[in-house]
């Protein structure tokens, strides 16, 4: 198993937010979690990415214990996480904001060319490479926190509302691109809130509600059960 979380808890100050989470995501596959504002999505990933403390509990990478460790150490294991709205780097170029997520990296050459194979995957990020990030439309953002996220060659990369604020039709460009990237052998754990999409994509999928796991399955699965078509899907 690639990661297994076990109850873990964890919080801002003297509330606690994750009350109990356990979950898995198996080496290859695309790990869908959803669920309604406030449940404690992105609280999860960044409890993982040790940007949020974990008070109780246990989060297993390839084996190994790493909710003790510090972001940076995190990330050098192999987990890279895109936040929720994207958080590139405004006052930085496009270029810079690649650069920036190479830092745990020594081969430059190595890193020269994961660089031009995310401007491939890409293309648009390639127009764009002297302008400033800021600059650049919501969907063109999230192109560039994936591929910033995607040099730092991790062997898990988090997902936090990729489709957030997005057009529809971005949406879909989006969409596409996990599904590419996943092709090419990433393993993806997706946090969003269009369930439709996550869950139609995703290999397993898990519910969150109030800090804890309440239902999971297949993605497609969930997809037909009534308390998702009624809670996620308007039906």
């Amino acid at each position: 198993m690639l990661l297994e979380v076990s109850n873990l808890h964890s919080g801002y100050g003297k509330v606690e937010i994750l009350k109990g989470m356990s979950l898995k995501v198996p080496a290859g596959k695309i790990i869908s979690l959803i669920g309604c504002n406030g449940a404690g999505k992105t609280t999860f990933l960044m409890t993982l990415s040790g940007l949020v403390a974990a008070r109780k509990g246990s989060i297993h990478f390839e084996g190994k214990p790493i909710e003790k460790l510090a972001p940076d150490m995190i990330v050098r294991r192999g987990i890279t996480h895109v936040p929720e709205g994207r958080r590139v780097f405004q006052h930085l170029t496009v270029s810079e904001n690649l650069d920036l997520g190479a830092y745990t990296r020594c081969n430059a050459a190595e890193v020269r060319r994961d660089r031009e194979e995310m401007l491939e995957l890409f293309p648009v990020l390639k127009k764009r490479l002297k302008g400033l990030a800021g600059n650049l439309s919501g969907g063109e953002q999230q192109m560039l926190a994936m591929a910033r996220a995607l040099i730092s060659r991790p062997r898990l990369l988090l997902l936090d509302e990729p489709s957030l604020g997005l057009a529809p039709k971005m949406v879909e460009v989006i969409f596409n691109l996990i599904q590419k990237i996943h092709k090419n052998g990433m393993t993806v754990l997706l946090v969003e809130q269009n369930a439709f999409k996550a869950l139609e994509i995703a290999d397993y999928g898990y519910v969150i509600e109030s800090g804890r796991i309440q239902m999971e399955g297949a993605g497609r699965e969930l997809l037909e059960t009534p308390e998702i078509k009624k809670a996620y899907l308007g039906e």
